[in-house]
């Protein structure tokens, strides 16, 4: 369809995504409100998943079932308390009839409790991706049909082991709930394959001076498994290129993504060869994934990255899966979201990864992609594809039970020798 064009009028507190004049039936406008990460050190990460929740409305042509599409932005800053604000408003103030978002994994945990508590809404995940948010105690409105961390890390710890020989490494992420999924899904598979972890460092969110740990790395490590996000990510590599280290780079997702790998610096060196795993698949010359990139490109122009982000990605599937469920039910949700939320609990939906749908828990089991940085003629990093683990649970394979009884995912957990 064609998209209508949108501008994004400021206020103090949130942004109006407003669409073009149309001629809707008489029901009044359904109301979307959507969180994103757009100040801090995650911004890009937010804008680009801004980029994906536009692409999915505009397929749709901002109505469905005759009704108008209004969307309201809030936006928050990585911390739980500024998702239930975020949240809080777009309930109580703005009157939102669905809430989807929020990025980080902290915030979706937060929003999650808070669901609990509202009659009448649906909570849609936009991106955010700790384990903990829907394998454990999961709220019965919250939907979540982008992937968590650790499922991302699917095909990697095997790799590094089996075809690159790294056996000891070193991993450094950020000091909260999304990372130590990353580095869990990573240990997981990485342990089991026969690795060690030599040493685990642990930073806060928005650290600009990594120097107490680039220098503290074991220098006799094979890698360093890397899980940060962002300006975090683009830090910490430039710092330990110019500080001369040597060992090679394993890539958590966010490490290695379209908004890492577009941002100028020394690091870019570095990261060629890097491998990771993500649910997106850089260079995968599948139809359906090149032409949603193509399509991503044509839209934003000189506002796309290179390669659009896991956040582009993951705020477009849940959008996607929202507006399928939504046409499925003509709009209706009059019911308090009873046939809506049935419509989702149900709903398989089709993305440029391939299909997605949902375990008993409400969360997504999809497809999940190896990668490796290269660079191109025009000296332009990107993930190329090298391959593909289908229809990843959350449970990774395992039955729940026994997935449940492993440590839940947090600084010193998992530990290798809980896993062989």
């Amino acid at each position: 369809m064609t998209h209508k064009p949108a501008k994004l009028a400021a206020t103090s507190a949130a942004v109006m995504l407003a669409v073009s004049p149309a001629v809707f039936g008489d029901d009044e406008p359904l109301v979307i409100g959507t969180m994103a990460t757009l100040e801090g050190a995650f911004a890009s990460a937010g804008e680009d998943g801004m980029r994906g929740f536009e692409m999915a409305l505009a397929e749709y042509d901002y109505e469905i079932g005759g009704r108008e599409i209004e969307v309201i932005t809030e936006s928050t800053d990585t911390t739980p308390e500024s998702a239930v604000n975020a949240a809080q408003k777009l309930v109580s103030v703005d009157d939102a009839d669905i809430l989807l978002g929020p990025l980080s994994g902290s915030e979706g945990i937060a929003v999650r409790d808070y669901s609990r508590n509202v009659d009448g809404v649906t909570f849609i995940n936009g991106a955010s991706a700790a384990q903990e948010t829907t394998l454990r105690n999961p709220s019965e409105n919250f939907f979540r049909f982008s992937t968590d961390g650790a499922q991302w890390m699917a095909g990697l710890g095997t790799y590094v082991v089996e075809e690159r020989g790294w056996d000891n490494v070193a991993t450094v992420a950020e000091d909260y709930s999304y990372p130590y999924s990353q580095v869990a899904g990573f240990l997981y598979e990485y342990c089991d394959a026969g690795g060690d972890v030599a040493e685990r460092f642990w930073m806060p969110i928005g650290t600009s001076d990594y120097s107490s740990i680039v220098y503290s790395i074991p220098p006799d490590v094979d890698a360093v498994f890397v899980a940060l996000t962002g300006a975090d990510a683009v830090d910490f590599l430039q710092q330990y290129r110019d500080a001369g280290g040597e060992a090679p780079i394993i890539g958590g997702t966010n490490t290695v993504d379209g908004t890492v790998l577009s941002a100028e610096g020394g690091q870019r060196d570095h990261l060629v060869g890097t491998p990771s795993a993500a649910p997106i698949p850089g260079d995968w010359d599948d139809a359906d994934w090149t032409a949603w990139v193509d399509r991503y490109h044509e839209m934003f122009g000189d506002d796309a990255l290179d390669e659009p982000s896991v956040f582009a990605h993951a705020y477009y599937t849940n959008a996607r899966a929202m507006m399928a469920a939504l046409d499925e039910i003509d709009g209706d949700i009059d019911d308090d979201h009873a046939n809506f939320q049935q419509a989702l609990a149900d709903l398989e939906v089709d993305t440029p990864t391939g299909p997605v749908g949902l375990d008993e828990n409400r969360a997504a089991i999809a497809n999940m992609f190896l990668r490796e940085v290269r660079q191109d003629d025009d000296g332009n990093l990107y993930n190329a594809n090298i391959g593909v683990t289908e229809n990843v649970s959350q449970t990774l394979g395992l039955p729940r039970d026994e997935f449940l009884a492993l440590e839940e995912p947090s600084r010193n957990h998992p530990q290798c020798s809980e896993i062989r």
